[in-house]
């Protein structure tokens, strides 16, 4: 990794204005897809409001545009609906329409046999002009989502192949004729074709639109492709401010600012917008995209954290050294105070150094009792965070087996066409409840482990008659389970009722039982919980 420490720097004095818009945009991220959300609400209004199924189908056309690259699902549903609608009418341009739209959606969710089939299903032929160019632009994404993670070269020369095609039908003065070309010259190598293309093409364009946010984005690759970071960085920066300003969370420019601070050193901003962009793709349900940025945020986040546990070696180094001089200041009082004792005739100015001494005295003490609990803190906290962080790469490798054989099983079952087997395992419960139970032993084990002497402390502090004896086998029952979570730091009742699997009322009964049965007061008896085993802790 080239590592610059002043990257950042260069490339905001290069470009003003590119980083600090994103960041304000990234703030107002929300308030963005609000106005989409209200415009989408406009227009099911318009659509319960009308009969004509020739507009309900423009409707759920506009539906389609407006959710494409916000939310697939929704998408899919209006999409879905059309294709009823089309069918009913024996409209074949709608169907064709529809089904290339579904193409794309299915693909980008990671349907590649349902797009698949979808596009099989056209009839090449008899399309239009207009339906050729979204038939062909749809084999384009389809195939580039499916070979994400492949580099399989005959998909790629079906990629170029349909791209080809595109363009011979596509008005070379247009602006998606531009784009293709320019995307056709990447991929052949030749950035300097490309990137002529784009910048010429760039004037003519309204800021914050999707031709503006692409064709800075492809700016950004070409620069990155030649090793000019600070360009890209700009390019990227004002291609992702466009794609957030119009609601898009099918955002590729984040996830490509992130990989270049993260190849130069920045872990801050590189986990920054790391984590947007896996927000947004998670929300719009892009698989392929998910797929691309949480291999990259596992990374980042790692790096992310061991620069966090570097800043707290270097805050426990920072309090050593404090008490060190600590030290020597109370040796230093002391000598002064042992040679003002000498000087008997200044008795005013011995009584006012003895009061500084005091006081003094009183401050170190108060600051050894800070520093006392702050390590006492960080140690239980280092403690915790060692011991679930390894068991939760353990949890996540066995996870990733069980779903690995899992998926064999299932694709046997297909394979073999043994299809009520197959429908019997995905309507099984079983495996889903056999590995929360094993979850929750897990996390019994390893809460006991951490505080051997959680439940005696715990019934410490409720009335004899109201303490709780756990049945054989058992490491720790619901309640108890519950007040685990509290000591962990896990307060807010919606967290704990969604990991233990019951509703959110009650977990509010089992907490308001136990406080009923507290023996210390109701109002500090979950601060005293939270308590538990911080001794312990300290002296281990």
């Amino acid at each position: 990794m080239l590592i610059s420490s002043n990257f950042v720097t260069r490339a905001q004095d290069n470009n003003p204005d590119a980083l600090r818009i994103l960041n304000q945009v990234i703030h107002h991220k929300s308030d963005y897809a609000l106005q989409k959300e209200q415009r989408i609400d406009e227009l099911k209004k318009l659509k319960t409001a009308i009969q004509s199924t020739e507009k309900q189908l423009h409707i759920n056309s506009s539906l389609y545009e407006e959710y494409q690259k916000y939310r697939i699902d929704s998408a899919i549903f209006y999409c879905r609906e059309s294709l009823q609608l089309a069918q009913n009418m024996s409209n074949n341009s709608w169907l064709i329409t529809v089904k290339l739209q579904l193409a794309n959606l299915y693909s980008s969710l990671g349907g590649y046999l349902e797009s698949a089939d979808l596009l099989k299903s056209v009839p090449r032929n008899s399309l239009s002009k207009n339906q050729k160019i979204d038939y062909y632009d749809a084999y384009i994404q389809f195939y580039e989502h499916y070979t994400t993670n492949s580099h399989n070269k005959t998909y790629k020369q079906l990629i170029d192949s349909y791209r080809d095609t595109l363009l011979t039908l596509l008005p070379d003065t247009s602006v998606r004729y531009q784009i293709n070309l320019a995307q056709r010259n990447i991929r052949s190598s030749n950035l300097k074709a490309a990137e002529a293309t784009l910048l010429k093409l760039l004037p003519s364009q309204k800021k914050n639109t999707g031709d503006y946010a692409m064709i800075t984005y492809l700016l950004g690759s070409i620069y990155e492709t030649q090793h000019q970071n600070e360009q890209a960085v700009n390019y990227y920066a004002l291609s992702a401010a466009a794609d957030i300003k119009n609601a898009i969370k099918d955002n590729a420019s984040q996830q490509a600012l992130a990989l270049i601070f993260y190849r130069t050193g920045d872990i801050d901003h590189a986990y920054r917008y790391t984590r947007a962009a896996i927000e947004d793709a998670i929300f719009c349900n892009v698989k392929f995209r998910t797929l691309r940025i949480s291999e990259l945020y596992s990374i980042i986040n790692i790096a992310y954290l061991n620069k966090e546990s570097k800043q707290k070696n270097q805050l426990k180094f920072s309090l050593v050294l404090i008490s060190i001089l600590f030290v020597f200041l109370l040796i230093t009082v002391i000598y002064v105070y042992k040679q003002m004792r000498k000087v008997s005739r200044i008795k005013e100015e011995l009584s006012t150094s003895s009061q500084q001494l005091a006081r003094l005295n009183a401050e170190l003490s108060d600051v050894n009792t800070h520093l006392s609990k702050s390590n006492t803190s960080l140690s239980e906290a280092n403690q915790v965070k060692e011991a679930y962080i390894a068991q939760f790469f353990d949890l996540c490798s066995t996870y990733i087996n069980k779903l690995e054989n899992y998926r064999k099983a299932l694709n046997k079952k297909a394979t073999e066409k043994q299809l009520d087997e197959l429908f019997k395992m995905l309507r099984s419960t079983t495996m889903v409840n056999s590995e929360v139970e094993d979850l929750y032993r897990i996390f019994d084990t390893i809460f006991i482990n951490l505080y051997p002497n959680f439940i005696i402390e715990f019934n410490a502090l409720l009335n004899q008659d109201e303490q709780i004896f756990l049945k054989p086998g058992e490491l720790l029952n619901t309640e108890l389970r519950i007040y685990a979570l509290i000591r962990l730091g896990i307060t807010d009742s919606v967290k704990i009722a969604a990991f233990l699997r019951y509703s959110l009322s009650t977990i509010y009964n089992y907490r308001t039982s136990a406080r009923n049965k507290a023996a210390v007061s109701r109002d500090h008896f979950e601060d005293m919980v939270m308590k538990i085993g911080t001794i312990s802790l300290k002296n281990s």
